[in-house]
């Protein structure tokens, strides 16, 4: 009888430590703006606020736990069938709160400060990525592995990333030429990259010169600065893509005096490729290096 007495005292104790939420275990951890949080031992629900944000866990392989996505988070295409949470600067509260997430991941740069405190205060947690480079990419990426328990995933998305730069770099370094590269992404007003942004980093690490490479990050340019900037090679992207890309491609090619215009290399890109701080930004670095450099790749794959 004593042995059942034990049994059943540990049985109510085991059962009220499940039900209490003690069989949840937490953690406190700091995210990438220094904030300090509580977030679960193992997160099941979680919630993206923005499209990057929404790649790195597919990466990851956690995109069984994603319960609710940013508007635009379309890549992979199975992204898309998650229920939306509003936009990158515009998200929805009510939304978010319905999904009941565990764990919530942000964006320093774009999402509102307001609704990660609001949702903190409702014991929310929210963990804040902050990548200012590509080096701070991968290193989110090993964070958001850790904390979603996939760490080992993470470590190899990395190692693939750290091979395929440093193959884009050993090709680059084979070359001294470095074309000077102007960067639009925007067509009125005419608006590129400055420094202190990803596209400029991988212009760079591509072989070449970011000739808009200011301290504004996004710096205005009239068309006549843009022509005495004289650059080889005029890259565009913009969020309207088609007809309007054909039209500025018109219009930049009455300018004969520009190299890029003489040496016909004007040319467009994917902008979800260079605007979001995941791992597809390798993508991005390995596409810009063909665009530079293609004597360098004659003959490969």
């Amino acid at each position: 009888m004593k042995r059942i007495g034990y049994f059943l005292f540990w049985m109510v104790v085991a059962v009220l430590f499940f039900f209490s939420g003690g069989a949840r275990a937490d953690r406190t951890v700091v995210d990438e703006t220094g904030r300090s949080l509580v977030v679960p031992d193992d997160p099941k629900r979680i919630v993206s606020f923005a499209p990057s944000i929404t790649e790195i866990i597919f990466a990851l392989g956690r995109e069984d736990r994603l319960k609710g996505v940013s508007q635009f988070s379309d890549f992979p295409p199975e992204a898309a069938q998650f229920p939306s949470v509003g936009s990158y600067i515009h998200l929805d509260l009510e939304k978010i709160v319905a999904l009941r997430p565990d764990l919530c991941f942000a964006t320093r740069d774009g999402n509102p400060r307001d609704v990660v405190r609001r949702l903190a205060s409702l014991d929310i947690p929210v963990y804040v990525v902050d990548p200012k480079n590509l080096e701070a990419v991968m290193t989110t990426v090993e964070r958001m592995g850790e904390l979603l328990n996939a760490a080992s995933k993470a470590n190899a998305v990395v190692r693939e990333m750290r091979f395929r730069i440093d193959r884009v770099k050993a090709l680059v370094a084979t070359t001294s030429s470095r074309p000077r590269v102007f960067f639009q992404i925007e067509i009125s007003p005419i608006v590129s990259v400055g420094a202190q942004t990803f596209v400029s980093e991988l212009i760079e690490m591509a072989g070449g010169i970011n000739v808009a490479k200011v301290p504004a990050r996004y710096p205005r340019f009239s068309r006549e600065q843009v022509l005495a900037l004289a650059p080889d090679v005029l890259m565009f992207t913009s969020m309207a893509r088609g007809g309007r890309f054909d039209q500025v491609k018109k219009e930049w090619s009455k300018w004969t005096s520009m190299p890029a215009v003489r040496n016909q290399r004007i040319l467009m890109v994917d902008s979800n490729l260079f605007d979001r701080p995941s791992p597809r930004l390798v993508d991005a670095l390995e596409i810009l290096a063909r665009l530079i450099h293609p004597e360098l790749f004659e003959g490969r794959m």
